[in-house]
C-alpha cells in the first residue's frame, strides 16, 4: 500500500512506484472511478482503451472474422468499395 499526504490545496504527489504502474509521465491527466464506495485511481487512456475494447467485444465474430487474414480481405474490400465512391 501506498500513501500520499494532502496539501491545503487538496493537491497530492503520488508515489513514483504508482506513476510507473499506470505509465504516468509529468503533464499527464488521472480519472478517478467510483465503484462501490471505494475510488479507483486510473490512467484515462487506458480506461479509454478498455472502454472501446468492451464495446466491440464480439464483433469480430458477429463480422465472421476468424483470423488476421479474415480482417485484411475486409480492409481491402472496403477500400475497394471507397475507390468507387
Amino acid at each position: 500500500m501506498e500513501l500520499a499526504k494532502i496539501t491545503s490545496k487538496g493537491q497530492i504527489t503520488l508515489p513514483i512506484s504508482i506513476r510507473r504502474a499506470l505509465k504516468l509521465k509529468d503533464g499527464d491527466k488521472v480519472a478517478f472511478i467510483e465503484r462501490n464506495g471505494q475510488y479507483i485511481l486510473i490512467n484515462p487512456v487506458l480506461l479509454a482503451i478498455r472502454e472501446v475494447q468492451e464495446a466491440y467485444d464480439g464483433e469480430a465474430e458477429k463480422l465472421g472474422l476468424k483470423d488476421i487474414d479474415d480482417v485484411v480481405d475486409m480492409v481491402k474490400e472496403i477500400r475497394e468499395v471507397r475507390k468507387k465512391d
